[in-house]
């Protein structure tokens, strides 16, 4: 972790140093003096700008708070006029983008900002000097975080390399007389049985959001294929590679345990995060970042396993596989913004101050840029474990799958996995019918 602290101070004087500069920025859509000047406030004015970002619980408002307040002291004369994010799958996002009511700056994923691309609703940040200054105060192998598969930079991340695990109740496990770890598919799909005959959920997810299911299956697949979705970037591949068949074929099996509620596909985050943490489940899956939540709310009842494998020989070999890929993410800026240039240094800072909460004040080694301040509280039990045991031991991240509609078709397919009657036949003949259209 001491290689984090490092370096974002530059960063931050820099930033703040460039924004009094009123001839200084600029990017790939540079501006001409005049037009800079228009964007820069009169002395004493005040820039407002509109900002979309995750605003819904404790581990998304902390950061964002403490990063404006961060950008009060280094930038007062700019006022951040908050849109709260809602979690439907950038819907909301999209639906300002097709209207032509982007905020100025905004925090999305790769998918959307892939679409936002096309549609010239995404600044091109590649020549600004915050990104120059951002690339320099990255952690070691996050630049993926960063810099998209096409070579550009659309947003500035806070979060490094991300992935997901299962979370379980370590009290229902021992009523219920479950021992961990659980390693096999048949040990997970026995454990779904005794839960859910004690009257529990097995696992709770929020299916009604398709990157969940997807990530699911991607934890099967990563037992086989590290590469994980990005295996399926392959040119010329035309059917699924056979970790993908086995990883299809287990989910179907899982489903028929009863792993998943009958109502998963309509249940969202605050649904299924509140069956697990009111007891009515055994298990959650959701990202790393969901520790905090659930330390704080179930306390030492509470852990995380590694994705099971076919078998316990293959479990030993493949745990350390990490489930999730560094796609792009973070702060993006509208190129309709009337502040453009000040909205980039801005984006840069809120993603920038972003993370040094995350590691200082939620103790989490998963940040991109490094921070020079130390942590400053106490760090969950769960978190050491990703920071003592997981992260030193990491083989391989899953890659990022590029192709949006094999992604799609994916995120589709395993979501349907969890709806009755819907079998791994029907999930392989559709992916290969998508990759047979996309590689042809």
């Amino acid at each position: 972790m001491n290689n984090q602290r490092k370096g974002l101070s530059a960063l931050m004087i820099t930033l703040s140093m460039s924004l009094v500069l009123s001839a200084c920025g600029g990017g790939n859509n540079a501006a001409s003096n005049d037009s800079t000047a228009a964007n820069t406030p009169a002395e004493g004015g005040t820039v407002k700008l509109k900002v979309y970002a995750q605003h819904f619980d404790d581990d998304t408002k902390g950061p964002f708070d403490y990063a404006v307040a961060e950008l009060k002291k280094e930038m007062p004369e700019v006022e951040i006029e908050l849109d709260p994010a809602v979690q439907d799958g950038n819907q909301k996002l999209k639906t300002y983008a097709a209207t032509g009511n982007m905020p100025d700056i905004y925090f999305t994923d790769w998918a959307t900002l892939q679409t936002f691309a096309k549609s010239q609703n995404v600044e091109v940040l590649d020549d600004y000097e915050a990104t120059t200054e951002y690339k320099n105060s990255l952690n070691p192998g996050v630049e993926s975080r960063l810099i998209a598969p096409d070579g550009h930079v659309y947003a500035y991340p806070d979060t490094g390399i991300e992935f997901q695990v299962i979370y379980y109740n370590k009290t229902i496990f021992d009523k219920v007389g479950i021992a961990t770890p659980i390693k096999t598919y048949d040990e997970l799909a026995a454990a779904a049985g005794k839960l859910k005959a004690a009257g529990y959920v097995p696992m709770s997810i929020f299916a009604k959001e398709k990157w969940i299911t997807s990530a699911f299956y991607n934890g099967l697949v990563t037992r086989e294929d590290a590469a994980g979705f990005g295996a399926l970037d392959e040119q010329g591949l035309t059917e699924l590679p056979q970790a993908f068949v086995s990883a299809a074929e287990e989910m179907e099996k899982l489903q028929q345990a009863g792993l998943f509620d009958a109502n998963a596909t309509n249940t969202n985050y605050d649904q299924a995060s509140s069956q697990f943490y009111q007891g009515r489940a055994g298990m959650f899956v959701n990202g790393q970042w969901e520790i905090y939540s659930s330390a704080e709310k179930l306390g030492d009842q509470v852990d995380w396993m590694y994705w099971p494998a076919k078998d316990e020989a293959t479990y030993e070999a493949s745990k350390y596989n990490i489930a999730g890929a560094g796609s792009p993410q973070g702060y993006a800026v509208s190129p309709a913004s009337k502040n453009k240039e000040t909205a980039v240094k801005v984006a840069a800072f809120l993603a920038a101050k972003s993370a040094e909460y995350k590691y200082t004040q939620l103790g989490s080694p998963i940040v991109s840029p490094k921070t020079d301040k130390p942590i400053a509280s106490d760090v969950p039990v769960m978190m050491q474990r990703i920071a003592d045991e997981l992260l030193p031991n990491a083989k391989e991240y899953a890659k990022l799958l590029s192709n949006t509609q094999i992604q799609n078709a994916v995120n589709d397919n395993t979501q349907n996995m969890l709806v009755d009657g819907f079998t791994a036949a029907d999930f392989i003949t559709n992916l290969n019918r998508t990759l047979s259209k996309e590689n042809q």
